[in-house]
């Protein structure tokens, strides 16, 4: 007994040092409070819209850096064969609001510097879902915002092949497919329910997930989107400083639109850029905004190459 009470009072002792302890960091409410401006007012939930713990997700393959011994060219005599010119790539029209392909999002946001947001839905038996697209993702004041700060994603498990030009059987396979990648997808993410929606930053990492949605609560939902876009923010941007210390920097072609990549090899005006993904393109100096032009002098000047 006596061994007991002299460990217990030993324990207690350790615990009152290390929660007392002067060491302890201060912990400033301005510092984990969201800015000024973050969204509308947040109200208390009453149903719907329910934040839960992002952790324990099986993460999704981040985006890394690809080593350029890792990849792996079709042509070992002409390696820049068949590499895709950046100039199609800036050219393409933009998809639609929402994106159909993670591969595509994930790029995007990329390339972009933005947060991705996934929408799970059952367009065709989730009451909630109709309600949610209603009164939020399709008012013009919230398609202005995304537009602006996300990347969207819509995984849908209501899918259907209905392209006029495929035969009978290649619609079942094209919807097999279909339905086979929204089920990976909502086992890599534990989606259990819908309508489900995530917040990623370029890199793969979940910030945040609210499940479900009540009827009336569109600005409060809105409010969370807003706030977990501001964390998204932190985490991209220090995803992409540390890629910008190993070579990565925003080229823009002449029409405004930027990739994010870093310059692979470069020879008589003709560049292979890699994108943190491993993508890799070609384009020509002359295709380049003015100040990637003067960015590219001054390395030549650097590296004294005419």
């Amino acid at each position: 007994m006596n061994a007991n009470r002299s460990l217990f009072t030993a324990l207690a002792a350790a615990f009152l040092l290390v929660s007392c302890g002067s060491d302890a960091p201060e912990i400033k409410l301005d510092e984990v409070m969201p800015p000024a401006g973050a969204g509308p007012k947040i109200r208390p939930p009453t149903g719907g819209g329910v934040r839960v713990n992002p952790g324990g997700n099986a993460q999704p393959l981040p985006l890394n850096v690809t080593p350029q011994e890792e990849i792996v060219f079709t042509d070992p005599d002409n390696p820049d064969a068949g590499i895709p010119e950046l100039a199609n790539l800036m050219a393409a029209p933009k998809r639609g609001p929402w994106e159909e392909s993670e591969t595509i999002a994930r790029q995007t946001a990329a390339r972009e510097g933005k947060p991705i947001l996934i929408w799970f839905t059952d367009s065709a038996r989730s009451p909630m879902c109709k309600i949610l697209s209603a009164e939020l993702f399709s008012r013009p004041e919230f398609e202005s915002w995304a537009a602006e700060n996300v990347v969207r994603l819509r995984v849908d498990t209501n899918v259907s092949a209905d392209e006029p030009e495929l035969s009978l059987d290649e619609k079942i396979t094209r919807e097999t497919e279909m339905k086979a990648y929204v089920a990976r997808l909502k086992k890599r993410y534990r989606v259990l329910g819908h309508p489900s929606v995530l917040m990623l930053n370029p890199s793969g990492e979940v910030i945040e997930r609210l499940r479900g949605y009540k009827r009336g609560e569109a600005d409060y939902f809105w409010g969370l989107i807003k706030q977990n876009t501001i964390a998204a923010r932190v985490s991209t941007e220090k995803w992409r400083k540390e890629l910008e210390a190993k070579g990565y920097r925003d080229w823009r072609g002449e029409s405004g639109r930027k990739v994010f990549a870093k310059l692979s090899s470069y020879s008589k005006g003709t560049l292979i850029l890699t994108e943190p993904g491993g993508e890799r393109f070609r384009t020509q100096e002359n295709n380049l905004s003015k100040d990637d032009r003067k960015w590219l002098a001054d390395q030549k000047t650097l590296r004294g190459i005419e």
